[in-house]
């Protein structure tokens, strides 16, 4: 006798929707998801989908109906809570466009909690599309099953995050220019936390001496080779989550 197959199936699609989730709810999928159900991964009715609302949890679904505009799906059950997401922040100059998206795509993938983008003075964009970001980062929560969305603050000069930083919040600052061993300042500081990273050019002197003199501020190197951008802020996410955040056992 054959085994059932598991339910539902790991290869089901994975969705983030708008909508709060529920046993027994029928919901109508339109527009760019239902392309994606029905064109690309050819769902049929019985179908599982997995559905997250960045509010309950993750549910699975069951396809109930595949039409010309629109999936309708009917919610069965929660399969899992909405993750408890560590209190980290990236802060991250603005990048050229191919490796920002690289950022936003793995720090939502590694388990930020919120990215701000930042404007330097030696960034070379200065303005960030935030609807193509958010959807960016959707398409990587669902591509590494997070139940989570991060938060995507507006692009803001660093002078200006500087000045309104919350002071319960340290700011462990990449300076290519050597600061404390990042393992040894992660470890002396727990509880809300973020890592600022600079553009392509990195910080100017004044930017630098700025961000020194902030009382929340903690300088790090990040190993003894100078980081790209984009580089720096991958290390930086991946060595809090291992020693502070959600990795540990």
């Amino acid at each position: 006798m054959s085994a059932t197959p598991a339910w539902p199936p790991k290869s089901a699609p994975r969705l983030f929707v708008e909508t709060r989730l529920e046993a027994g709810l029928h919901l109508p999928v339109e527009g760019q998801q239902a392309h994606y159900l029905g064109k690309v991964m050819r769902i049929a009715p019985g179908d599982a989908v997995m559905l997250c609302d960045d509010l309950t949890g993750e549910w699975v679904a069951r396809v109930a109906e595949v039409g010309k505009r629109a999936v309708i799906l009917e919610v069965e059950r929660r399969t899992r809570p909405r993750e408890d997401v560590p209190d980290f922040w990236l802060c991250a100059a603005l990048l050229k466009k191919p490796n920002f998206d690289l950022v936003l795509e793995k720090a939502t993938e590694l388990g930020t909690g919120r990215v701000v983008p930042v404007v330097t003075r030696r960034c070379v964009a200065d303005k960030l599309n935030p609807e193509r970001a958010r959807t960016i980062m959707i398409e990587a929560a669902e591509q590494c099953a997070r139940t989570a969305l991060p938060g995507l603050g507006e692009a803001t000069r660093l002078d200006h995050l500087l000045r309104n930083w919350p002071r319960e919040r340290v700011l462990f600052f990449a300076d290519e220019n050597g600061g404390m061993p990042v393992a040894e300042a992660f470890a002396a500081h727990k509880g809300a936390a973020a890592v600022l990273v600079g553009p392509e050019g990195g910080f100017d002197e004044a930017e630098r001496a700025a961000i020194r003199a902030h009382p929340a501020a903690v300088a790090i190197a990040l190993g003894p080779r100078i980081l790209r951008g984009e580089t720096a802020a991958i290390a930086g996410i991946a060595l809090w989550m291992g020693l502070n955040g959600d990795w540990k056992p």
